[in-house]
């Protein structure tokens, strides 16, 4: 399929977490899933060792299952300091995004098992325990990888969000679809869909300079 006409600053700007806007009712073509990992694989990787994997569910009800291990793990989250819903910025405009975020979450736990497909990034490296060079280095290779499918996803219309409180239950989720839980750790689940339109904006963020410390 053609791209969508994104220059690399609109892509990268507008590859936002979607979740109202994902079509769950639109199926995915395979060839459009492999697209997006051929991408994904030219990202860097530590020593050139392609540690990255990519799990494709495409099973309803194994889509089902997750998404209840997602829905418990969702439960336990929202109690949590960390929870979107419970941080409070410092303007009202700021406040009405973070809100819009709480909301936005909070459909997807409802509706992850409605979704055509759903992505799990893992590496073929467990990381319980290692030094922080050690895990660094191979979140090095999943993490950029992830992320660069979840670019070529956009530039082909579809949407993803990364989430990771499935991770709360990973054995559970390693379980249901059969990844060898002693070799491989999971880092993200997405959903992946078509996109409700097109159209998505830059978020608001920070001034540069207020996150760049010159040396």
């Amino acid at each position: 399929m053609s791209l969508l006409d994104l220059d690399p600053d609109e892509l990268l700007s507008t590859t936002r977490a979607v979740r109202k806007r994902l079509d769950l009712t639109r199926p995915v073509p395979d060839d459009l899933i492999r697209e997006c990992v051929a991408m994904a694989l030219q990202a860097p990787s530590g020593s050139n060792q392609i540690a990255m994997r990519f799990v494709v569910v495409r099973d309803p009800a194994t889509i089902a299952a997750i998404a209840g291990v997602y829905a418990q793990c969702w439960q336990v989250y929202t109690q949590l300091p960390s929870f979107a819903g419970a941080i409070k910025r410092e303007t009202a405009e700021l406040q009405k995004q973070q809100d819009r975020v709480t909301g936005s979450a909070e459909y997807l736990s409802q509706h992850m098992g409605e979704c055509p497909v759903l992505v799990l990034g893992c590496t073929t490296h467990r990381l319980d325990g290692v030094p922080a060079v050690v895990s660094a280095s191979a979140l090095g290779n999943i993490l950029p990888a992830m992320w660069s499918f979840m670019l070529a996803a956009r530039a082909r219309s579809l949407g993803t969000a990364w989430t990771t409180i499935h991770l709360m239950m990973e054995k559970a989720v390693a379980d249901i679809v059969d990844i060898p839980f002693d070799t491989v750790q999971q880092v993200c689940l997405t959903p992946l869909a078509y996109t409700t339109g097109t159209d998505f904006k830059p978020a608001m963020r920070p001034d540069a300079d207020t996150v760049i410390d010159w040396r």
